[in-house]
């Protein structure tokens, strides 16, 4: 074990202490779900959304469950992502080309979105709307989300105006604290420059399932979920048509 070191702590007087470990790696193929609906005018112009369907997978029983099936974090966000590919593919009217993307090992950090975005230009994604833990309502009630890093870039204010009339509010992340905007798929694109951002409910202050077995489908609101996922398909409109860009990410201003 090469540029490693143990410390060893003993009441008695230095001695040399022989140690011999062993660790068992093994290689598991990870992939990435991607779909992809041309656009018309502005085909090498991509607008992304995504979620993670990978969760913490299998575990000391406990009642009986052993599996953390991650309802809200994150296949509410990989839902999301699903039914937004159906109405965009229904519509059939996007000038910009959209690519859905259902991560994995977003949980370990962040490695199918790393590697998907080496598998294309940056300076091609004009957005990212990645979709995380949308299933409960926000701190501000139903018809609610916050935007990470919303201050970023002027992607949020352009949603916002896309839903204005509509009752439905995108408000900046509440919990800066928590270095959401870095924590999440979108990370690893806005680092490159793209108005990447995560749209999300979840009270990181008050959320009791988070990284729990008890993260199941029965704690989902479905009907406030739905409206969130209307509201990204209405306000995201403009940018899809290509009649919106949003500013860039200042990359030397990330942490």
């Amino acid at each position: 074990m090469d540029n490693n070191l143990v410390f060893v702590v003993s009441n008695t007087d230095p001695k040399t202490f022989t140690i011999e470990a062993t660790h068992e790696i093994k290689e598991q193929p990870l992939a990435n779900v991607v779909a992809m609906i041309p656009g018309k005018s502005k085909k090498d112009e991509y607008v992304v959304f995504s979620g993670h369907y990978d969760h913490l997978g299998v575990r000391k029983p406990v009642d009986g469950d052993s599996i953390y099936n991650g309802a809200n974090d994150d296949a509410a966000g990989t839902t999301a992502m699903i039914m937004l590919a159906k109405y965009f593919k229904a519509l059939g009217n996007n000038e910009r080309t959209i690519l859905f993307a259902a991560f994995t090992a977003e949980e370990i950090g962040g490695f199918g979105s790393r590697y998907f975005s080496q598998q294309l230009d940056p300076e091609k994604v004009v957005a990212m709307f990645n979709i995380e833990m949308i299933g409960t309502d926000s701190k501000w009630g139903k018809n609610s989300a916050y935007i990470t890093g919303y201050e970023k870039t002027d992607m949020g204010t352009m949603l916002q105006k896309n839903l204005e009339g509509s009752g439905f509010t995108f408000y900046p992340d509440p919990y800066p604290q928590q270095q959401l905007f870095y924590r999440s798929d979108n990370a690893t694109l806005a680092r490159l420059g793209v108005p990447a951002h995560t749209i999300s409910t979840s009270k990181m202050d008050n959320e009791p399932n988070y990284h729990k077995m008890s993260d199941e489908v029965e704690t989902l609101d479905l009907e406030n979920m739905t409206e969130i996922i209307k509201a990204i398909a209405i306000s995201s409109t403009s940018i899809i048509a290509g009649k919106e860009t949003p500013s860039r990410v200042k990359v030397e201003e990330l942490r």
